[in-house]
């Protein structure tokens, strides 16, 4: 490009500030989002003596006596117009429980639709009812409890209005569900224990509900919420008053576990069996702060990472999917605020620098558990202040010494949905001198009028052996509107940056950001089947210190979102990439030598109506790769024909020609993925994947009951074959973990 990058970005916030000014907001979007707004909502909980029984019938009298909450209001399709069928929420509450009934009508109950009955399955694609419970009142953080027409369970912590959702966060609750002849009822009950809230202030609680009706593709709310945010936007939620709840029980759960194993490594020639047995202990220190302790923790039953095929110098980014390290992961999360609308089209920016990356804690650089002998962390808040605190121990092991590894983040709220933080993160080699890193930053986070946010961060690092440049910052402003978003931005990593507990790509580089789009929604569209486009760009420009280019992506694409559901988005991707070493990108080639490479990508990809019995995604690209060519395809197709089993079987391959000696190559790569759930509480899931090229096969299939609440049996097989006539043995492993928890 003739105009340098960060010119751009610098002006974009210019141009985007007078487009603000200009209200290109359509006019039916009468809510306000602005700081500090609140509802005019209230509901006012039902206090009863003895709780109703949970069986999904709302026919006790009790709650005939409770205030309704009603008259929703849409957010999709057509935001700020009254929801197309009605809805009644009442609240009840006696010494223990909590308790929401909900009577969802609808004409047309035959047409509901759903998908799944799993544990935390995926509201997005069936009709759901959803609450979110901001029991602080802080109007940030919140419950979130979640369930569709068959009764699954789904539920999450929000923190920060949506930047950080924990969907791993499991919480003792009850639901039923029922069908009636002009739609469904929906009972809950929420032990006042599973939540945390001050008793002394426990009468106003922040309340939101939500309703989508899948078949219109339509999102409704009570307390209304533009359709730029979710139910996560918690400074939007109405109010509920009248709970007189005068309890100071602590919650304590103890949860142990016993683990047998029976493992053989590929080409091995012996089997080894083990047997283990460990302890989880959870209790509320005070009404905001839990502490949990782990002795000798096991993450057998965690998913295994899905190969992919990569194109790149980095080495791949996997997502951490371990149960202790998820709970509560937001609150160690700097960064920027991450997006709570439902369109998410651009990349992360955490694969340039996240802070703290759990995965390197327990897990060594390829894949394979540490032992970690005890772990604990501190989460919650008290006296207006947001704590994190963790402390981990490893087992040295053939490659890596033992490790102590320490993180403390505390943040303080300010104004409305504002924070300042600070994070310390240290991890220390046990019995070995000079082996330590450290690192101490700040962080601000500020919501400004209009919508707009300021996010920053910075972080300095120590290390022996290292000596200047030993820090990174972050800094970024950004817009989120019905019609338009926009992001802008810098990241810089110095050349002495290091951080052992963290995950970043460069040293010695800066990074400049612009994330710009907009969302139309013109009538004519509706008459094609297309709710609205998207143009939009998500451009990152790198450069060394020196200020020479080093890298750049930029996204310049073009999307539509169907009224059904599906998408399509058409983008022109210019790359650039300097190397400083020689890397590998393929077996069957000669490495890529140094030196500065540009291509472009061209991209077709989208996707189908997802909650129909089958549907499909796709990605096609096409252009340059390197010092040549490339053709990538994606294809994976969805099979639904009931709420109880899933299928998906999906290909990815690409040819591609480098100008380099024998450089053409081909990968290939089938992945298939089952699940089946028997009922809410026993589920069936498989993932297996073939690369022929390799003639490498590998599964992973896990079987899971849940025997009381937040009590488990998993089964789990994961195998590995070489499909060659003269392969080695095959590689196999079989698992089975019981955990029982005991509320105390």
């Amino acid at each position: 490009m003739s105009l340098p990058i960060r010119a751009v970005v610098l002006g974009a916030v210019l141009l985007t500030t007078r487009l603000s000014a200009q209200s290109l907001t359509p006019a039916a979007d009468t809510t306000s989002s602005a700081p500090g707004a609140t509802s005019a909502r209230v509901l006012r909980a039902h206090q009863v003596e003895r709780g109703v029984f949970v069986d999904g019938r709302l026919d006790e009298p009790e709650w005939q006596a409770a205030p309704v909450a009603g008259n929703f209001v849409q957010s999709e399709p057509r935001s700020g117009e009254a929801a197309t069928e009605a809805t009644e929420v009442r609240v009840l509450y006696d010494a223990e429980r909590l308790y929401i009934g909900a009577y969802l009508h609808d004409r047309a109950p035959g047409d509901i639709v759903v998908n799944d009955i799993r544990k935390d399955f995926n509201p997005d694609q069936q009709d759901d009812f959803e609450v979110i419970l901001d029991t602080f009142r802080d109007r940030r953080n919140g419950y979130v409890f979640i369930t569709n027409v068959a009764g699954a369970r789904a539920d999450r912590q929000v923190a920060n209005e949506g930047r950080e959702i924990n969907t791993s966060w499991d919480a003792v609750w009850t639901v039923k569900t029922q069908r009636v002849s002009d739609g469904w009822m929906v009972e809950m009950a929420i032990p006042f224990r599973t939540l945390r809230f001050d008793f002394a202030r426990a009468e106003n609680w922040g309340i939101n509900f939500s309703r989508r009706i899948r078949r219109r593709n339509e999102v409704s709310f009570w307390a209304p919420v533009p359709r730029a945010y979710t139910l996560a936007r918690v400074s939007l939620a109405g109010e509920l008053t009248g709970i007189a709840h005068s309890g100071t029980a602590r919650d304590l759960r103890v949860k142990p576990y016993v683990a047998g194993r029976s493992l053989r490594e590929t080409g091995g020639l012996q089997t080894a069996s083990s047997g283990d047995a460990g302890l989880d202990v959870k209790y509320g220190v005070t009404p905001g702060l839990t502490l949990d302790l782990t002795l000798n923790p096991d993450f057998a039953q965690a998913e295994a990472d899905e190969q992919q095929v990569n194109l790149t110098q980095f080495s791949q980014f996997f997502p951490e999917k371990r149960e202790f390290f998820l709970e509560n992961s937001g609150i160690f999360y700097v960064g920027d605020a991450a997006r709570n609308n439902r369109v998410f089209l651009s990349p992360t920016p955490d694969e340039d620098m996240l802070l703290f990356f759990s995965r390197r804690v327990g897990l060594s650089s390829d894949g394979r558990d540490v032992s970690i002998p005890a772990g604990l962390r501190l989460t919650g808040s008290v006296a207006g202040i947001t704590v994190g605190a963790l402390s981990m121990r490893t087992q040295s092991t053939a490659i890596a010494p033992a490790s102590q590894y320490s993180v403390l983040r505390l943040r303080r709220n300010l104004f409305a949905g504002s924070d300042v933080g600070i994070i310390a993160l240290d991890r220390e080699g046990i019995g070995a001198q000079g082996n330590w890193n450290r690192l101490l930053g700040l962080d601000a986070n500020f919501r400004l009028p209009g919508d707009w946010d300021w996010n920053s961060y910075g972080v300095g690092s120590r290390k022996p052996g290292k000596s200047g440049g030993q820090y990174t910052y972050r800094s970024s402003i950004g817009h989120e509107g019905n019609f338009m978003h926009v992001k802008a931005g810098v990241l810089e990593i110095g050349s002495g940056f290091s951080d052992d507990i963290g995950y970043f790509r460069r040293t010695d580089t800066r990074k400049y950001i612009l994330d710009f789009g907009v969302r139309p929604r013109p009538t004519w569209l509706g008459a094609i089947g297309v709710r609205e486009m998207h143009p939009h760009v998500t451009w990152n420009y790198y450069e060394n210190l020196r200020g020479e280019m080093t890298a750049k992506n930029l996204h310049t694409g073009y999307s539509f979102f169907f009224s059904q559901g599906g998408f399509a988005e058409l983008s022109v991707n210019p790359n650039f990439q300097r190397i400083g070493t020689p890397f590998t990108i393929n077996r069957s080639i000669a490495p890529i030598p140094v030196g500065s490479y540009g291509w472009t990508e061209y991209q077709l990809r989208g996707g189908t109506n997802a909650s129909r019995p089958l549907s499909a995604s796709y990605s096609f690209i096409a252009g340059g790769l390197w010092s040549g060519r490339q053709r990538t395809q994606q294809l994976a197709v969805t099979a639904r024909p009931s709420e109880k089993l899933g299928t998906t079987i999906g290909v990815s391959h690409t040819e591609a020609t480098l100008d380099l000696p024998a450089a053409s190559f081909e990968a290939l790569l089938y992945t298939a993925r089952a699940n089946y759930s028997f009922t809410t509480n026993m589920f069936f899931d498989a993932l297996t994947q073939y690369d022929p090229r390799q003639h490498l096969f590998n599964a992973n299939l896990r079987f899971n009951i849940i025997h009381r609440p937040l009590s488990d049996l998993f089964i789990v097989l994961n195998q590995q074959r070489i499909t060659t006539p003269d392969a080695p043995a095959s590689g196999f492993g079989v698992i089975v973990k019981f955990t029982q928890m005991f509320s105390l």
